[in-house]
Order: C-alpha cells, then sequence, then structure tokens
C-alpha cells in the first residue's frame, strides 16, 4: 500500500509542476531572444508540460486522473453551487 501511495503522491505533484512549464511557455515572448529560440523554447515548454500531464496522470489511475482534471478545467473555477 504504500508503494501505491507514493506513486499517486508522484503522479499528483507531475501534474501541479506541469503548471511550471506553462508559465515559462507564458513568459517565453518577452524574453529578449531571437524570434527562433522563443519558438524553439516555448514549443519545448509545451511539450514538457503535455508530458508531466499525462505522465502524472498515468501515476495516479484513471478515476484520480478524472477528478483531478476537473478541478484543474478553469470554465469550473467560478461556476456558483448554491446548495437546494
Amino acid at each position: 500500500m504504500n508503494k501505491k501511495n507514493r506513486q499517486i503522491k508522484a503522479g499528483i505533484f507531475l501534474m501541479i509542476f506541469s503548471g511550471v512549464f506553462f508559465g515559462l511557455m507564458l513568459l517565453t515572448p518577452f524574453l529578449e531572444l531571437p524570434t527562433k529560440q522563443k519558438l524553439f523554447w516555448s514549443s519545448a515548454s509545451f511539450i514538457a508540460m503535455e508530458v508531466c500531464f499525462w505522465a502524472g496522470g498515468l501515476l495516479v489511475g484513471k478515476e484520480l486522473f478524472n477528478k483531478y482534471k476537473s478541478q484543474l478545467n478553469p470554465a469550473k473555477w467560478f461556476n456558483n453551487k448554491s446548495p437546494s
């Protein structure tokens, strides 16, 4: 059980850590680099972000991955859910 718990924690960490690469991708256009390097670094950040996110999804499993993926969806962050 301990190995499974570490696997889930590592998967959640990878899914959250993919946000770092997303931030790097957004900051790349503001760096003083030639256009080719900006394109390369933003593409590399995007690929690293996707790899981290999906690798984390594989580690946590299908059920937890769907749960965290729905929580990371920005479209659902500001929905007002009033208990009726």
